[in-house]
């Protein structure tokens, strides 16, 4: 919200090119590094930086309340740090999926709703196992309490691959009409599914396994 705010401060050109500047280009990584926003440098910044950066106040109010849907329970059960690294792990391979999708491709991309992806493939992890005891509530109020699912037990799991598949198809369908890897309204959906698979495959190694004794489950990995 922070670098929304700042933005609103500055010109419109000297905005367009900190968006430029801060945005992930897939073509970036080729001849046209040195020539776009940012130089050199930005290929190294980018993947990271367009996290920060949003198209307008819809897209930051969006990712803010998906953050917060799918955010909460991992902060609570990771702590700040790991929440962070997990993040930054899930934005870096939303970057990369777009990045194997469109290498030639110039158009940015910004937002951090491949990281967001990442979250709800993590939390899934443990989402199910608490509707199983307890439901909602014990997300809300006890998330460390409950059991991580490992990952042979997700990835078989049928309500995952419900979740997974319908999440696969709505992301997909974005191309319909459009026949370009973003369409009009600026939907990464590759930086979405590859956040999302990223977070369910790595999110146990960011995971907290120091529950209370009191509420401890069973956690596998």
């Amino acid at each position: 919200m922070l670098v929304h705010v700042g933005r609103g401060l500055l010109s419109p050109d000297d905005d367009l090119w900190v968006v430029l500047a801060g945005a992930f280009i897939p073509a970036r990584y080729g001849p046209l590094a040195a020539e776009l926003p940012g130089g050199t440098l930005a290929m190294y910044t980018s993947p990271i930086t367009h996290m920060l950066l949003h198209g307008d106040w819809v897209h930051l109010a969006l990712n803010s309340a998906w953050l917060l849907a799918f955010g909460g329970a991992i902060a609570e059960r990771t702590g700040t740090i790991r929440f962070f690294a997990f993040f930054t792990l899930c934005g870096l391979a939303g970057a990369l999926a777009f990045y194997l999708f469109n290498a030639d491709l110039v158009q940015p991309m910004i937002g951090a709703s491949g990281a967001i992806s990442g979250l709800m493939g993590g939390t899934l992890r443990f989402l199910f196992p608490a509707m199983d005891s307890g439901g909602f509530r014990r997300l809300r109020e006890a998330p460390r309490s409950v059991r991580l699912m490992s990952l042979a037990e997700t990835l078989t799991d049928r309500r995952v691959l419900v979740t997974s598949a319908i999440l696969v198809v709505i992301n997909l369908l974005t191309i319909v009409g459009f026949g370009s890897a973003q369409n009009a309204a600026g939907i990464a959906w590759e930086a979405h599914l590859g956040g999302y698979i990223v977070g369910i495959f790595t999110y146990a190694f960011f995971d907290d396994v120091r529950v209370s004794e009191e509420n401890r489950q069973p956690i596998e990995y």
